[in-house]
């Protein structure tokens, strides 16, 4: 355990070295082998998406050929934000190890409580305005895919 998180921080100081993004890293493992490793890389690509955590799961994804990592485990040198852990979920990975707490990031500049309040449904002052519409034609494409006969579920 120890070896694999001690690669996440390399990542994570690789990625402050380079200027690639925050000081973040993630290590992907599958039956005790690496699978793939990643750092930060939101400026480096312009890609607010870009996190460790999803950095690492495309790449994983990517060698296994496939988009259930249920079988791996993630490491992470920080606990993941509400974007990073919802896409753990959605990858399937059923183990996550971390280091620093959101606390901790949050004392540097990376705070997300904000996003936590969102969708606790807590925060009164909402930075982006919802609205729905058009349902009946945005349901058309649900209906299709429910009538899919070789659909892939996921």
């Amino acid at each position: 355990m120890y070896d694999f998180m001690s690669i996440a921080i390399e990542e994570a100081f690789s990625g402050i070295k380079n200027n690639d993004g925050g000081p973040f890293g993630a290590v992907i493992v599958r039956n005790g082998e690496i699978i793939a490793k990643a750092h930060n890389e939101v400026i480096k690509t312009n890609d607010p998406t870009s996190h460790a955590e999803i950095v690492a799961i495309r790449r994983a994804s990517n060698i296994l050929g496939r988009f259930d990592l249920s079988d791996c485990e993630i490491y992470s040198s920080c606990e993941p934000c509400p974007m990073c852990f919802a896409a753990i979920h959605w990858a399937k990975i059923t183990k996550l190890y971390y280091g620093c707490t959101r606390e901790d990031a949050a004392k540097i500049g990376f705070d997300d409580q904000y996003i936590y309040d969102v969708i606790n449904g807590t925060e009164k002052n909402k930075k982006v305005q919802v609205t729905q519409t058009y349902r009946n034609l945005c349901l058309e494409p649900f209906k299709e895919w429910e009538l899919k006969i070789d659909r892939v579920q996921y």
